[in-house]
């Protein structure tokens, strides 16, 4: 039995990192993680925006499951027993360090511990509105939020000193296997940061390499986010110092991974403890004029996941396809917790190099779009079923970008693909339930019923 980190940032497309491909952004400790333990190449979120995700991951179920569609709080029904409270009734110690942006508060989680906590999630947020779609006022407003400034890392840096001074005082005194879930806020916005990292990108101040002008772009649901968040015409300039920012900041989160590399080397940890870097979702970063998540396209959709340690082979690449659930169920697997037999999610460390016949999910309900999106993923064939709008079909290997729809020419495969959907879930019922639930929030945030908003199911 070993313990474990799970380090989640917020908002980090993989594909800017080393271990991913990426030619300039220096990550060092994730290509170390990469290099010494297991990459899995294609990772994903449960849903696309934080409260969805974060919420699936802590309670082992399907988003539409457990009805988090969005980043409120108070309306997602109290889901018992995540996976802080099942794995301390089993005698492993957890503790959870920062960012929650979940179902419950922090308190109610069931951690053994809870150190520099932000709950983060709204109480009510009226923009999450889809028919008719809701623009969010003032978006705009976040376009110039990049470059350096006095402690840009905010409650970041708190994070990481309660995590250090955990590791070093209190991991000593525990005898028995143990869980840190780290939570970071960046590389989410603001793209603040540092003198040192933004001169460390001073001649990466780049545009995305697909613009509006692709296909893919003019997808309804990509015009629905568009102007929901009111990104018509974002300057060169802000596009550039944004890109910019974020690369700064995800170069912090690298830092820090490398700061508890050294404390489990330093602390003799190393060799007993297994670190799982991931992300709650993936950052659009102005392609297809995109901007952070809310979309099922890879680059919001994709996470990282690295894992390294006692249980993780050395300098191996996974190309199977992987979500967050078995981010969690290899949680349980290498402390020596049972995994709860309704919880979804397979170790990451079973897992066959290639196996063609694994199926991953996601989803999103959240604020943007006129209706709900479904994604399924098998071998290299994705397939996004949107309400409302048309389907589509990418082969990931001949096109990583997601440029050419194959929905209509390829029917047997989307047959295929929607087939593996429909033992998951059925769409529309599921689209049906969130569009009632959502009616059902209103009403009773209008007649300021909150005690009946908490008790929603």
């Amino acid at each position: 039995m070993s313990n474990a980190i799970v380090f989640m940032s917020d908002e980090h497309n993989p594909r800017f990192s080393s271990p991913y491909g990426h030619d300039f952004l220096e990550t060092p400790n994730m290509q170390r993680l990469a290099d010494e333990g297991t990459l899995f190449k294609n990772a994903y979120c449960p849903s696309p925006l934080c409260v969805p995700s974060r919420s699936a991951f802590l309670s082992g179920k399907r988003v539409h499951g457990i009805r988090a569609y969005g980043n409120t709080r108070h309306y997602i029904p109290p889901e018992t027993n995540g996976i802080g409270a099942r794995m301390d009734e089993q005698g492993i110690h957890t503790v959870l360090v920062g960012k929650v942006h979940a179902y419950r508060p922090a308190e109610e989680l069931g951690f053994s511990e809870t150190l520099v906590p932000h709950d983060g999630a709204y109480f009510f947020d009226m923009a999450q509105q889809r028919q008719p779609l809701a623009v969010r006022k003032g978006a705009g407003k976040r376009f110039d939020k990049y470059g350096p400034r006095e402690a840009p890392w905010g409650k970041d840096a708190d994070r990481m000193e309660a995590a250090i001074d955990w590791l070093k005082n209190r991991a000593p005194t525990i005898d028995q296997p143990w869980v840190m879930y780290l939570n970071l806020t960046r590389p989410h916005f603001p793209h603040f940061c540092d003198d040192v990292l933004w001169d460390k990108y001073k001649d990466h101040g780049d545009l995305p390499e697909h613009g509006i002008e692709a296909e893919t772009a003019q997808h309804p649901f990509m015009v629905d986010v568009r102007q929901h968040f009111e990104l018509e015409n974002v300057p060169e300039e802000h596009v550039r110092g944004l890109r910019r920012g974020y690369y700064a900041c995800v170069s912090y989160i690298d830092e820090q991974l490398g700061r508890i590399l050294s404390a489990l080397e330093s602390l003799d940890l190393i060799d007993t403890t297994n670190l799982l870097y991931t992300s709650d979702h993936g950052e659009m970063l102005g392609k297809f004029g995109l901007w952070w998540k809310c979309n099922l396209l890879e680059d919001a959709a994709r996470i990282p996941c690295i894992a390294m340690g006692p249980d993780f082979s050395p300098n191996k690449q996974i190309e199977t396809s992987v979500d967050l659930h078995d981010v969690q169920a290899s949680v349980f697997s290498v402390t020596g917790a049972t995994h709860p037999e309704t919880w979804l999610g397979t170790p990451l460390e079973t897992l066959t190099t290639e196996d063609a016949k694994k199926v991953v999910f996601s989803e999103y309900h959240g604020h943007g779009t006129r209706a709900g999106s479904f994604m399924v993923r098998k071998a290299n064939w994705k397939l996004i079923h949107n309400i409302g709008a048309p389907h589509q079909l990418f082969d990931l290997g001949s096109d990583p970008e997601e440029l050419n729809n194959l929905f209509d020419t390829t029917q047997e495969k989307a047959r295929e693909l929607s087939k593996d959907l429909l033992e998951i879930c059925d769409p529309e019922v599921e689209n049906q339930k969130a569009e009632e639930f959502w009616q059902m929030q209103v009403s009773r945030f209008e007649r300021g019923d909150e005690s009946q908003i908490r008790g929603l199911r």
